[in-house]
């Protein structure tokens, strides 16, 4: 059997306003911006000595894990149309590992309430019972769902 190459992923999010939402998820994942490239203090530096136009300078932005974790680049870009209809494809952010019953219900609630602080949405609540362990439906700022797990 040939072996396998294990490639990274990228998650690339459509929306009206990268940095806004990359801001968002940085707080919900514990996330950094991504880091300006070698060279240059900050994105403003950047994009001055690149002589980006105004108008195109919130037109991506990125978040990856800080030093030492690991997960996905998170890739946001603008783009022209809202959205319209229900993600096929969603993030769950995984906020009560290990937890089960009442105590996984309120570590869920507990981080639903934080991120409608932040911006997000409730938009419903599955509770235990059967195959599921239950979890909470929320929606970034931009409408974007996701679960909390």
């Amino acid at each position: 059997m040939t072996p396998v190459e294990v490639r990274e992923v990228q998650v690339t999010v459509d929306c009206a306003g990268p940095a806004a939402l990359c801001a968002f998820w940085c707080a919900v994942l514990g996330y950094e911006r991504q880091a300006p490239p070698p060279g240059f203090d900050s994105w403003e530096a950047a994009l001055d000595a690149w002589h980006v136009p105004d108008d195109q300078r919130d037109a991506r932005d990125a978040a990856v894990p800080p030093a030492g974790a690991s997960g996905p680049r998170l890739f946001f870009q603008r783009v022209p149309e809202p959205k319209t209809v229900k993600n096929r494809l969603h993030l769950d952010v995984r906020a009560a590992p290990g937890l089960a019953g009442d105590a996984r219900m309120a570590a869920l609630e507990a981080e639903a309430e934080r991120l409608v602080g932040l911006g997000a949405r409730r938009l419903q609540r599955y509770e235990p019972g059967g195959m599921d362990a239950g979890h909470v439906v929320m929606a970034d700022p931009e409408g974007n769902e996701f679960c909390l797990d």
